[in-house]
């Protein structure tokens, strides 16, 4: 039997929101903080094993949620791939597959996306399964690079895409679904970026491709999706949820 347990990312300092108190998942959109959203689409899909990962201001997070959802204290942030491993941590043992999303961009998965996404990880038995979303402006987005015959095979960050590749409006969210003997597995074999010193999540899908796993995805197109990382874009989340 199945089982789904999740991972919310919301270590992050978000230095260019300049909070200092409140991280920036707790940021308020229409009268609730941001995560707040987040969870209740997650429970609204089925899932009720959530474990958010806390590191800056996590009392902001703690205060406000108390004992509904776990936390996973991410005290040295040492990048995405090792938040999921802070946070696979504290998932029971009968979690047999893994959601992983970011803290600041996932409040607009609705409950019927999230089901599609994980009746697609089960239909097709995937050791990984990625959300994509088409932007009208992908800049600044990591673009999808699919084969000849659709399925994924690489995530290419803007700052190394040739001119071609930027010209790609499929971007990658951050949103994956794992198998977990799979994660637990290949995880700890991301190597630290050498510039960033830290362990990016996004390396898995290259160490997947190259030990040929099943990886599948769910194409989302134009759906609303806006990360927050600026102020601007907080007043662009906070239309979206209005909306």
């Amino acid at each position: 039997m199945s089982k789904i347990g999740a991972i919310i990312l919301a270590a992050g300092k978000g230095t260019r929101m300049k909070s200092t108190t409140t991280n920036k998942v707790m940021l308020n959109l229409a009268g609730r903080p941001m995560l707040s959203y987040t969870i209740d689409n997650f429970r609204k899909a089925g899932i009720d094993e959530i474990v958010v990962v806390v590191g800056f201001a996590k009392k902001s997070i703690i205060n406000y949620f108390g004992d509904s959802i776990e936390y996973a204290d991410q005290k040295k942030r040492l990048g995405t791939a090792h938040a999921v491993q802070v946070g696979l941590a504290k998932l029971s043992d009968d979690v047999t597959d893994v959601l992983s999303v970011y803290g600041d961009d996932s409040y607009m998965y609705s409950p019927e996306l999230l089901r599609k996404l994980i009746d697609t990880h089960k239909a097709k038995n995937a050791d990984m399964t990625i959300l994509t979303v088409e932007m009208y402006d992908p800049t600044g987005l990591g673009r999808i690079i699919r084969s000849d015959k659709g399925t994924i095979q690489a995530i290419v960050e803007e700052r190394v895409a040739t001119d071609e590749l930027k010209k790609i409006k499929e971007i990658n969210t951050g949103c994956y679904i794992f198998n977990r003997v799979f994660l637990t597995k290949y995880l700890p074999k991301i190597q630290k970026n050498p510039v960033a010193k830290e362990y990016y999540l996004t390396d898995i899908l290259e160490i997947a491709v190259t030990h040929k796993k099943k990886i599948a995805d769910v194409a989302g197109g134009r759906i609303p999706w806006r990360g927050v990382n600026r102020p601007e874009e907080l007043e662009q989340a906070r239309k979206l949820i209005a909306q």
